[in-house]
């Protein structure tokens, strides 16, 4: 019933992640009223996102640039490095202003019932990482699933022989919780009482 390049905009919303048909509706709507200075901000900010940002060559991050903003500040520690399975969470750790290390983001995590081996999440990548450089300490921010303890114990086994203390964020988050959706202080209090890992 809608004109084609409405329905084009609505199935384009419609695969953004939770959004359902009415919502997508809705925002093809809102689109409609946007003065021309805003379509045109939009457009290009949908075509800097697609074109500008990429992996950091260093650590995986999102960055525009080779080199990530983190992995290029000389004020942060190089001793502590925080390996977590999806980039929003250095966001949220970022927003928290707790941790002052470096990170490193995997592709996922080791699960081998869907089929995910360590080479598949960039595990050569990690170990070739911290075997360079001098960290005293790996902290694991994974969120709290059999994938994320089969990875944080894979890695340890991997790096055995090698003495650094290796630590995973302190029980408070929920079995199973995304990151990005647990509370701040929470978050706060289990990177602050990181336990080593077994």
């Amino acid at each position: 019933m809608y004109p084609n390049s409405i329905k084009d905009l609505i199935e384009s919303f419609k695969t953004l992640p939770g959004i359902g048909q009415k919502t997508a509706e809705r925002l093809a709507f809102s689109v409609l009223d946007f003065e021309d200075e805003q379509v045109e901000y939009f457009k290009k900010s949908l075509d800097d996102v697609n074109k500008k940002i990429h992996k950091c060559r260093n650590c995986n991050c999102l960055t525009e640039d080779d080199i990530c903003s983190i992995c290029m500040n000389e004020n942060r520690s190089n001793g502590v490095l925080c390996v977590v399975d999806d980039v929003k969470t250095i966001f949220t750790f970022e927003g928290m202003n707790v941790f002052q290390g470096k990170y490193h983001v995997l592709d996922g995590l080791i699960s081998p019932i869907d089929g995910i081996n360590p080479e598949d999440i960039g595990l050569p990548k990690l170990i070739d990482r911290i075997k360079k450089e001098c960290f005293n300490e790996i902290i694991f921010a994974f969120r709290p699933s059999i994938e994320g303890e089969t990875t944080s114990l894979y890695i340890k086994r991997v790096l055995g022989d090698l003495s650094i203390k290796i630590t995973r964020l302190a029980s408070g988050i929920p079995m199973g919780a995304d990151m990005e959706y647990v509370d701040l202080l929470t978050l706060e209090r289990a990177l602050s009482d990181r336990k080593e890992v077994e």
